[in-house]
């Protein structure tokens, strides 16, 4: 047991430790704080607003879930099983929507489809039509529901299309050879097989529409995220936020367990290691036109009109906006950023590994862990966080005292270190996905073998591990560093006075009603996401191939 110990006992089982420690603390309050005595403005949100927070809140999941799970599965299916002109960049192309925030999607489209908007200012002038306000109004449910959409579908589209891709082959061949149209195969054989991968996808986009603050505010729906915000803000009310964070994270984790529930243990993975590509079939003529059509009008509408639509505000507004001012938001967003990115490589690589050579109990509790903060909305995060370091710099007040005799008081909880403290927790779970990716392709035979012949756990991580997972390190600081440049409601709760960036600077513009000139920012935001993800698509393809 001694000996057992001692190897398990080394700075990366303590690092971990102190990681996942560092994930978890901060959200034990919110817990406690549901068994708490609540106070009276609890009674009143609770009697007249928590039944609309839930009502909308509900509404946007499953609707959106719904139409994300038709559009990225019927895509994923034309994509895997056809060949057709321009497949080959719908492949990647219908990754694009998500470089567009959801936020930046409801600005535009409203500056679209608004009175003096593009479409109703073209009917006006070349056809004399008056159009009844009511059709264009994109502003309410409805509207987000059709922002959330376009905007989320490639996380069912990417992980089911990956699972067609590798897994099915085989099954849908042999579908064919028993004679078995296409339409039989894909609702009797398809759809069961990739269950797990529907699943998991729509999953990622029921938590991304808890998460948003920037659609639900800018159209005035009163949901968790909204409520969470004005309570704490508008209303000052710690207790009561701090409560709704709760019932919200009991909510999450509610779909969490349906989610485990809806997948089952039935497994339709292939037994050969060995990937086969389904032989895809040439579409000729109208089907071959219609499912271009199809993918070209998904592209369009989630990435090609917002983006050129940004691209015409710019040239309108780019004299006014190109100051000293915004290359100080593109320093700022690239300095978090790139800091936050950093540290989650660190703690991922660092636990990743641990698991890696530690396959016990402690090390799939330490797996699981990772999750939490992407599992959890950004405003229960930051409320959790806020509250985390605020302890900190009461206890700590006196060591500030020692060093500093004119010490603030709250040292901490006022500064960058809270915010990038708060990324961390948040995209653990996106650094920690690739990482273990990585590993889990090398393998441990190199690692056993390293080990054999004396080399050290971190010597071998060092001079053969961290050699053979480059790619899988590259793809996860790039994969964060889209994520916190794009991050919206962390940073607009725990940005330090006067600390802006360009999701924060957009936030600003939309709320004043200058919507044109958000869209530098936006483009700015978009061009590095677009960036990202055509340097992660290309690394993916090249592992695979």
């Amino acid at each position: 047991m001694i000996k057992y110990r001692k190897q398990n006992f080394n700075i990366w089982s303590i690092l971990s430790f102190v990681f996942i420690a560092l994930v978890i603390m901060p959200n034990i309050n919110i817990f406690i704080s549901i068994f708490q005595k609540p106070n009276e403005n609890w009674f009143h949100i609770k009697e007249y607003m928590l039944k609309s927070y839930i009502l909308n809140s509900m509404t946007l999941v499953i609707f959106t879930g719904l139409f994300t799970v038709i559009i990225g599965v019927s895509l994923a299916w034309i994509i895997s099983v056809y060949e057709f002109p321009m497949r080959s960049f719908f492949k990647w192309g219908l990754i694009l929507p998500l470089s567009i925030p959801s936020y930046i999607g409801a600005y535009t489209y409203n500056g679209i489809l608004n009175y003096t908007g593009v479409i109703q200012t073209f009917l006006r002038n070349s056809f004399n039509m008056k159009i009844d306000q009511k059709y264009f109004d994109i502003m309410s449910i409805k509207g987000a529901v059709f922002i959330f959409t376009i905007s989320l579908f490639p996380y069912v589209y990417i992980i089911t299309r990956s699972f067609l891709e590798k897994q099915s082959a085989a099954l849908i061949e042999n579908a064919r050879v028993l004679g078995r149209n296409l339409i039989d195969i894909f609702i009797f054989v398809v759809m069961p097989i990739s269950r797990g991968a529907i699943i998991g996808g729509a999953s990622l986009v029921v938590l991304e529409v808890l998460n948003d603050y920037g659609v639900v505010q800018y159209f005035g729906i009163p949901t968790f995220s909204t409520a969470i915000f004005k309570t704490w803000f508008g209303m000052g009310d710690t207790d009561s936020a701090i409560r709704l964070s709760g019932v919200l994270m009991l909510i999450v984790i509610m779909i969490l367990i349906s989610e485990k529930v809806l997948r089952g243990n039935k497994k339709f993975s292939s037994t050969n290691t060995k990937i086969r590509p389904i032989s895809r079939i040439k579409l000729k003529g109208f089907k071959s036109n219609l499912a271009f059509g199809y993918c070209f009008f998904i592209f369009s509408i989630g990435f090609l009109i917002p983006t050129i639509q940004l691209i015409y505000w710019s040239t309108l507004t780019y004299k006014k906006i190109l100051n000293i001012e915004f290359f100080n938001l593109i320093f700022n967003s690239f300095g978090v950023a790139a800091i936050a990115a950093s540290l989650v490589v660190i703690m991922a690589v660092v636990i990743a590994n641990y698991c890696r050579i530690n396959e016990n109990f402690i090390s799939k509790l330490y797996s699981k862990a990772t999750l939490i903060g992407y599992s959890i909305p950004a405003a229960v995060i930051a409320i959790s966080v806020i509250m985390f370091f605020i302890k900190i710099d009461k206890n700590f007040y006196w060591i500030y005292k020692m060093i500093d005799s004119d010490s603030k008081k709250m040292l901490l909880s006022t500064s960058l270190i809270m915010l990038i403290f708060a990324y961390m927790i948040r995209f653990l779970a996106v650094g920690y996905n690739s990482i273990e990716s990585g590993f889990e392709k090398v393998g441990k035979k190199f690692f056993e073998a390293s080990r054999m012949l004396g080399m050290s756990v971190t010597q071998t991580f060092f001079k053969v591990d961290l050699k053979m997972i480059k790619p899988a390190v590259l793809s996860a600081f790039l994969l964060v560093f889209v994520d916190v440049l794009k991050e919206l409601s962390l940073t607009l709760i725990l940005r330090p006075f006067n600390f802006n960036t360009l999701p924060t600077k957009v936030f600003e513009y939309a709320n004043d009603e200058m919507i044109p000139e958000s869209s530098i920012p936006s483009l700015v935001i978009i061009i590095i996401s677009f960036i990202s993800i055509y340097l992660f698509y290309k690394i993916g393809d090249k592992e695979s191939a």
